[in-house]
């Protein structure tokens, strides 16, 4: 149980931290514009949200398998693939849960008052200052609730995980073969540990969404 619950974090850290640094940089140019090649790629992203885990690790495999559109380039270079790896885990995982972070930070930078911005600008501070100084320090308390509630929705990820990465003892997957194996007592422990993390990662969701002020949407 240790092992999985250790993997289990540390692919939902990683898988977190390539959401936040990508979520809040699409975020940021889908809240300061809405033409409509943003629109339809804020749906694009936004998918694996509503889809079927399998259907996101059918994707996934088909895009970055051993013989897929980018796997299988990068195979034929390097050698490495990606599927069967924890690199394919970490991968899963950020997929199914960067909705949940694309979203929270549009919401969180819309809610930045535009005129503290304009004034920065009036005052000669690049584009780059201002996100920087102005922008995102404004915004933090919804992005933390984005970064808590994707590392949640990462932790728990088990479909899209399977297809990419099902030789990873992930907490999620170790939980099903322990049931499909011995049954639901052999499971029990796992799901409760799970579960009281899963409480815990919640809880701390709330508290930041509830300081930040509404649910971002």
């Amino acid at each position: 149980m240790a092992y999985s619950l250790i993997l289990s974090l540390q692919v939902a850290t990683a898988a977190t931290a390539l959401a936040v640094v990508v979520g809040t940089a699409l975020g940021y140019v889908l809240a300061k514009a809405r033409t409509a090649w943003l629109v339809a790629l804020e749906i694009v992203l936004s998918l694996p949200m509503v889809f079927p885990p399998s259907v996101t690790g059918y994707y996934l495999v088909v895009v970055f398998g051993r013989k897929g559109l980018v796997g299988g380039l990068l195979y034929d270079l390097t050698g490495f693939q990606l599927t069967f790896h924890p690199a394919g885990a970490v991968l899963a995982a950020a997929v199914v849960s960067f909705p949940l972070m694309l979203l929270s930070a549009r919401a969180a930078i819309q809610q930045v008052d535009p005129d503290l911005e304009k004034a920065a600008y009036t005052l000669g501070r690049s584009r780059w200052t201002v996100v920087w100084r102005i922008t995102l320090p404004l915004a933090w308390r919804g992005l933390a609730a984005g970064a808590v509630l994707t590392f949640a929705r990462a932790l728990g990820e088990f479909g899209a995980t399977l297809m990419m990465a099902g030789n990873q003892q992930t907490m999620p997957l170790a939980i099903y073969r322990a049931w499909m194996a011995e049954g639901t007592s052999a499971a029990l422990g796992l799901v409760v540990a799970h579960t009281v993390l899963a409480i815990a990662i919640l809880a701390l969701a709330l508290y930041v969404g509830r300081r930040y002020g509404r649910v971002p949407s």
